[in-house]
């Protein structure tokens, strides 16, 4: 190799590793938490919470609140209201509970009321929206006619597969599983697991009979004894618990805090 060609080679590899560490930076500088909000003013934004940069499209975020220990992944887009700049009042449209992790490139799009409970995780380009187009007249284009409006609820533990699609009227109850690909609208109960479009129950547990039918692959490892919650942080990379402020009282029922 010829002189000139390692000076090539090595201004190469000094490019690539400054744009790496560039990046790296600009993400840093460009995620929002409430410690470092940017130009987004919340109704809540909780304490640990970030959402990551890029963002996707937020607006109307002051009808938007978040809660705390929660992750919001790249290109995320969640919006209130039917265009950016409205005076919205009264409760927050849309709200994210406590340690919820929203997977990159999903769409949250609020215009009446969204709740998404604690410790609800999605993969990624999940969309959940509680408003739908309507059709009655065939004579006027489909995106003129008058909307309709139903609210959402996904329940607190549940999980939400890449690509699902949650509609407007969508119930979803505790510790569901929804199926990538889903379309999922009306209610589907508790300890629940749905898939297709329309989604429907395909197993579901209950006390006395457990999951039915029978979960095949075997359960995983439970954590060995003695592992303490400092070493179980430096094998995750970050802490899943709640910050004290936000674990409830002995007296009042609890969700599960990891």
């Amino acid at each position: 190799m010829s002189f000139a060609e390692k000076i090539r080679r090595g201004s190469r590899g000094l490019a690539s590793r400054l744009v790496h560490r560039g990046w790296t930076w600009v993400r840093e500088a460009g995620a929002v938490s409430a410690e470092q909000p940017g130009p987004l003013r919340f109704a809540e934004l909780g304490a640990f919470t970030k959402l990551a940069f890029p963002q996707g499209t937020i607006f109307n975020e002051h009808a938007i609140a978040i809660g705390c220990y929660s992750i919001i992944g790249e290109r995320v887009s969640i919006s209130a209201g039917f265009a950016p700049g409205l005076k919205l009042s009264g409760e927050p449209i849309v709200r994210i509970g406590d340690g919820c992790v929203i997977g990159r490139d999903t769409n949250i799009v609020g215009h009446e009321s969204i709740v998404i409970e604690d410790n609800v995780w999605t993969g990624p380009s999940v969309y959940i929206s509680d408003q739908n187009h309507s059709y009655d007249d065939p004579h006027l284009p489909i995106g003129k006619q008058w909307p309709r409006n139903e609210p959402v609820r996904i329940g607190a533990g549940s999980w939400i597969g890449t690509g699902a699609v949650v509609l407007p009227g969508a119930d979803i109850g505790r510790n569901v599983v929804v199926a990538a690909n889903a379309v999922v609208r009306g209610h589907v109960p508790d300890n629940t697991v749905v898939a297709g479009a329309p989604a429907k129950p395909v197993r579901s547990w209950t006390e006395a009979e457990g999951w039915q039918p029978p979960i095949r692959t075997a359960p995983p490892r439970a954590i060995p004894d003695g592992v303490t919650h400092e070493e179980l942080l430096a094998l995750i990379g970050w802490d899943l618990r709640l910050p004290p402020e936000a674990v409830p009282a002995p007296d009042q029922d609890p969700d599960p805090v990891p």
